[in-house]
């Protein structure tokens, strides 16, 4: 019994190794959007959506940003 105990011990931690290793990292130059306030625009980096109206978006309206994610796939 505690050997496949063992053995189920070792496939989680494999499975964890495995989730860790795929994580991307978070510094800069890695980030999704851009939030430019002093010049007032957004940029989405994987879409190229750019919205001058920040307050708005910075409010909740992302549709925009959203519907060009889903069109390319990303």
């Amino acid at each position: 019994k505690s050997r496949l105990y063992e053995l189920e011990l070792r496939k989680l931690q494999a499975d964890r190794d495995k989730l860790e290793s795929a994580k991307t990292d978070i510094e800069w130059g890695h980030q999704i959007r851009s939030y430019v306030l002093d010049q007032s625009r957004i940029k989405d980096l994987r879409t190229g959506v750019e919205k001058g109206d920040t307050q708005r978006v910075l409010d909740g309206d992302l549709d925009d940003f959203i519907s060009a994610s889903l069109k390319r796939g990303v």
